[in-house]
């Protein structure tokens, strides 16, 4: 049977050495939202001038066509022309030859974006981070207009912190960076419980770092 120190020691060299890890994985992370943070929380005090930018195009003739056809036909999806009749928009994705047809001309990658279209017109919402697009095909004249917003690095970083517009790769970065988190904060916990024999003021600090955010939490957010 090993000895307490030599058990002690075991625990003390493993406990650190996961947590200077999980701390190396999980730094930029951490800084990043803690940085994302304070922008969010004082977002009235940073000024925003968006920049909003304006394209237009003319839908070929045959692809115009098409596509007035598929709206005729329920826009490609079976409960697209009842809900036209019943008043709202029906939802289904652009055929190929019009992606291709964006992405050529525009530059836009609609693809996998949900459509909306109504009788006269397609409109393709097209959320990103920072910012905001979208693009409206007129299916009389085949006038097609894009627009898109940029907001600033600021707004660009805000939603890398809220997972807004993000993708799914960024969603699994903030899932791993959380688990990161909880490593390192798990591993420091059990560390300081190692070290509070030597450490008097260990409990009490680690206690006021929790009372504070939930006295906080009590007394004045209603």
């Amino acid at each position: 049977m090993n000895p307490p120190s030599s058990r002690r020691s075991y625990w003390l060299k493993t406990l650190h050495q996961w947590h200077w890890i999980s701390a190396a994985l999980c730094l930029a992370g951490i800084l990043l939202f803690a940085l994302t943070g304070l922008t969010l929380n004082n977002a009235a005090l940073i000024e925003a001038k968006p920049r909003v930018t304006t394209r237009h195009a003319e839908l070929p003739a045959d692809l115009r066509q098409a596509l007035v056809a598929m709206q005729a036909a329920g826009a490609g999806a079976g409960s697209g022309a009842a809900a036209q009749r019943r008043g709202r928009h029906a939802q289904a994705d652009l055929p190929p030859a019009a992606l291709a047809w964006l992405s050529g001309q525009l530059g836009i990658d609609a693809a996998g974006k949900t459509a909306e279209w109504s009788a006269d017109e397609i409109y393709v919402s097209l959320p990103r981070a920072g910012g905001d697009a979208w693009v409206s095909l007129d299916l009389e004249s085949g006038a097609v207009e894009y627009e898109t917003t940029d907001r600033g690095w600021i707004a660009y970083f805000n939603d890398l912190h809220k997972g807004r517009h993000t993708g799914v790769a960024w969603r699994w970065f903030i899932d791993a960076c959380a688990v990161a988190c909880l490593v390192f904060s798990v591993t420091g916990l059990l560390l300081l419980k190692m070290h509070a024999g030597r450490r008097l003021a260990t409990w009490p600090v680690v206690g006021l770092g929790l009372l504070v955010p939930v006295l906080l939490a009590l007394l004045f957010i209603h």
